[in-house]
């Protein structure tokens, strides 16, 4: 009998990123404690460019972008928001979006498998996405219950069950 598998990855939905800045701009618009203070929210190349005229209405902004993301199920483990800068009268602050596993997450999710998973589940890391096998389909819901309990940095998906 063949082993079942599945894919461990950590990616991010555009669309559904793009629905939630679209939502943040337009609640940013509408509010009033946002009136006439220069705040604003919209794509720059890859990342989220925020502004307010104070740190304090940045942060707010960035709130707003939060909630909007957690309401479309994107983990907030996704986005890297820097620190406000002053840039002239206005405070910038850019929300970078983080895709992948980096090797040093790759690794500890294995040993995390390893250590704690059943025994005769393999994982191997290929590239940006961790593959696990095993022979038996029950061993495998095993670590994903398992890896959903754990506090990682990065937001996972499980993906290619089969």
């Amino acid at each position: 009998m063949a082993d079942s598998s599945f894919d461990i990855v950590s990616k991010l939905d555009r669309q559904e990123v793009d629905n939630a800045l679209n939502q943040a701009a337009k609640e940013v618009a509408n509010r009033f404690d946002f009136r006439n203070v220069d705040a604003g929210i919209k794509w720059s190349g890859e990342t989220i460019e925020i502004q307010g005229n104070t740190e304090e209405r940045a942060n707010a902004v960035l709130d707003v972008l939060k909630d909007k993301l957690v309401k479309r199920g994107i983990s907030l483990k996704s986005i890297d928001p820097g620190e406000p800068k002053a840039s002239g009268k206005i405070y910038k602050l850019g929300v970078a979006l983080k895709e992948g596993i980096s090797q040093e997450n790759a690794k500890k999710i294995s040993k995390i498998i390893r250590d704690e998973g059943p025994k005769g589940v393999k994982a191997q890391i290929q590239g940006e996405e961790l593959r696990v096998s095993s022979k038996k389909k029950d061993d495998l819901q095993t670590v994903i219950n398992l890896l959903k309990g754990q506090d990682l940095d990065v937001a996972l998906q499980f993906v290619n069950y089969r």
